[in-house]
């Protein structure tokens, strides 16, 4: 059974491109406390971008560099297996990011050994403890607003991909699939700093913490959208590339059965 499985070209691909999917989605997770200066990365000064009455630089969290990859898996997961598809993988990503950031707390509350804490005093690291919570330990709201973010903005991608297909067919894919992504990044970008930072700092904070602004949540949250609004159309080609591909993997036919299937769903 299980060998019939993966000989079928379909469940083999399923297989593969859910599994991208879902370490992509996690890592990006893990990685996405960093917030790192695009300008500086490429070798520039920063740049003083105004939206809303707020001067920023593109400041950028590290997920940005995978969260585009994760939305042109959910379009070519779409187009092969429909709705029902992209959301058992959604759903399951959600579930094993829950599981993972659970395990983070679990192993951030282990009493460390003494010679682990030193351990890195040599490389810059005064207390190993500290850092290992710095970067696993990320705050409860940030996380659920990351979580809430990525399922909304899932589910709203593959309803509007499936209307642009319904309208166009089989034709323009750079539509339903950028535009599709475009529509729920919009959402994604502001419900994550909404609930993780204008609301997450007016509860529990203490004081002297900072509290973010309205204005400052439009403003950040405008600049984010249009990062990931313009990754969307740079990489475009890239999802006619993996079309290409697949559909070379598969065969005419068997693509457009699956494809047909997909809609279907």
């Amino acid at each position: 059974m299980i060998t019939d499985i993966i000989k079928d070209k379909g469940s083999r691909l399923f297989i593969i491109l859910g599994g991208f999917f879902v370490a992509n989605a996690l890592i990006a997770e893990v990685i996405g406390v960093k917030i790192f200066s695009f300008e500086k990365t490429l070798g520039f000064d920063p740049l003083s971008i105004t939206f809303f009455g707020e001067s920023l630089s593109l400041n950028l969290t590290a997920g940005v560099l995978l969260w585009p990859v994760v939305f042109i898996m959910t379009d070519i997961i779409n187009e092969y297996y429909g709705m029902k598809g992209v959301k058992f993988l959604s759903y399951l990503a959600a579930a094993l990011i829950t599981y993972a950031f659970i395990m983070f707390y679990g192993a951030m509350n282990l009493t460390p050994a003494d010679f682990f804490i030193v351990s890195k005093q040599g490389s810059g690291v005064p207390n190993m403890q500290l850092a290992y919570e710095g970067v696993l330990g990320q705050g409860g709201r940030i996380i659920i607003g990351s979580l809430v973010a990525f399922l909304l903005g899932q589910i709203v991608d593959v309803f509007t991909f499936h209307k642009i297909k319904k309208a166009t067919g089989e034709q323009k894919i750079w539509l339903r699939a950028t535009g599709s992504t475009l529509v729920s990044q919009f959402i994604d970008s502001y419900v994550v700093l909404f609930i993780a930072f204008y609301v997450g700092s007016r509860i529990g904070n203490k004081a002297g913490d900072f509290v973010w602004s309205f204005q400052l949540f439009l403003a950040v949250g405008t600049l984010n959208y249009l990062y990931k609004a313009l990754v969307a159309i740079t990489l475009t080609p890239v999802i006619y590339l993996v079309h290409h591909l697949i559909e070379k993997y598969l065969g005419a036919e068997k693509a457009k059965a699956m494809k047909a299937a997909a809609m279907g769903s």
